[in-house]
């Protein structure tokens, strides 16, 4: 695949990323990086998370999540979004952040 594919093939799943999270409540759009230069998250709009996307057939997971969590910002948690064609939409996230939220969650529903 071409660079240009690639790009193209990025921003579509930025995109397509941002609007499932629409379709569960959140204000999330596409950030407007410039080929990451600005260490922005691929998707703002989720609080407190920083969002790595990857829409591709094959991935070095511990690369991407190595990228997101030195890229976000102190107070965030990393997470890579990834999914391969024809597959649903993955989240990959380090077991300390995955247990933080987990613990979160029943504070929350007992």
């Amino acid at each position: 695949m071409s660079k240009i594919n690639s790009k193209q093939k990025g921003k579509k799943g930025e995109l397509e990323f941002a609007n499932l999270c629409k379709k569960y409540g959140f204000n999330t759009r596409r950030s407007q990086q410039f080929a990451g230069i600005n260490h922005d998250a691929d998707v703002v709009g989720l609080p407190d998370i920083h969002v790595e996307v990857k829409r591709v057939e094959k991935l070095n997971i511990y690369d991407a999540i190595e990228q997101a969590i030195r890229d976000k910002k102190d107070d965030e948690m990393a997470i890579v979004a990834h999914r391969k064609n024809h597959k649903p939409w993955l989240i990959t996230m380090t077991f300390e952040d995955w247990m933080e939220i987990y613990k979160r969650y029943l504070l929350t529903t007992k």
